[in-house]
């Protein structure tokens, strides 16, 4: 079929030519672009974006969304009816004392995130924030990616009555998707496991209960009797 038979089908049908898309460059430069920068160790960048909900009164909740892109792990959670730029500041503050000051926090053009006193106050902490492009939600694909399974494993398998039993769920969601839940760019391991360092103690070891056999013959003889065997 030739191109012009092709367009009158398309005119009759009422469809709409389809527009060619030119294919997007990769997310990581070599020039070293802030926007795009390739996250090499814990706490060089951090992710965070906002998750709108509701409750069963028909209340709006809103969840800030806070992510460590090299280690996956979800530092902090706030969940209220509203978070301005200084519910934004307390989060990452609090953030901040548990877990470090990260060197670049990325995040879009929000009214929250552009606003003086955020971007004034991560000066001063030692942070640089790094905007992603208008329209771009690919530039911030770790925050994007989180945030759905936020959405499909908890937000929609669940009625909040209220925003304290939101906060509640949630954050049981986010102990277990830091603590237990496996992932796959980890290893199929979690972000934070959580670790018992006085269980080792009481634990027996190979070595510490076993001790080295040593074959003389068709019998066996510990090494501590090896001096009487032979003499």
């Amino acid at each position: 079929m030739g191109k012009d038979p092709g367009q009158r089908i398309w005119r009759r049908e009422g469809l709409e030519v389809p527009q060619k898309y030119r294919p997007r460059r990769s997310l990581w430069l070599n020039d070293g672009s802030c926007v795009r920068l390739r996250p090499l160790h814990r706490n060089h960048i951090w992710s965070f974006d906002f998750i709108q909900a509701r409750s069963c009164d028909g209340c709006s909740l809103r969840v800030l969304t806070l992510i460590d892109d090299h280690s996956r792990a979800y530092p902090t959670l706030r969940v209220a009816r509203r978070i301005n730029s200084v519910g934004v500041i307390e989060a990452l503050a609090d953030a901040m004392c548990l877990h470090g000051i990260p060197e670049n926090i990325r995040c879009d053009k929000g009214p929250e995130m552009i606003s003086k006193a955020l971007r004034k106050w991560a000066t001063k902490a030692g942070s640089q924030i790094q905007y992603i492009a208008p329209g771009s939600p690919w530039e911030n694909g770790n925050c994007e990616s989180f945030n759905g399974k936020l959405r499909d494993e908890c937000l929609r398998q669940e009625i909040f009555c209220s925003l304290k039993e939101a906060q509640t769920v949630i954050g049981l969601w986010q102990t277990r998707y830091n603590c237990v839940r496996p992932h796959s760019s980890l290893g199929y391991r979690p972000p934070a496991p959580v670790s018992y360092p006085g269980l080792a103690f009481r634990l027996p070891m190979a070595a510490t209960m076993q001790e080295p056999v040593i074959w003389l013959g068709p019998k066996k003889y510990r090494s501590g009797q090896w001096g009487s065997r032979l003499s």
